[in-house]
């Protein structure tokens, strides 16, 4: 799960045109402490939901992950408004 994390946080990072993002940054972005978060990072804890999430996801076509996610998205904005 660890290896999981890396990789998101160095895509986010890619995304960002290879601007760092710290995890203190990227913690507040997910709505998380940082220390969860470093704990996820560093493979102290295995977030189960977040495995499962990432299965579900991995059983999809890659346009219906982008719509899927997108959609998630959407949904949480709408619930921090």
């Amino acid at each position: 799960m660890s290896d999981l994390f890396n990789l998101l946080h160095n895509a986010v990072e890619a995304q960002n045109n290879g601007k760092k993002i710290s995890q203190k940054e990227l913690a507040q972005t997910l709505g998380i402490s940082m220390r969860t978060y470093q704990d996820w990072k560093l493979g102290n804890a295995k977030p189960q939901a977040a495995k499962a999430v990432i299965q579900m996801l991995g059983m999809l076509e890659d346009d219906e992950i982008v719509r899927v996610v997108r959609k998630i998205n959407t949904l949480d904005e709408r619930n921090h408004e």
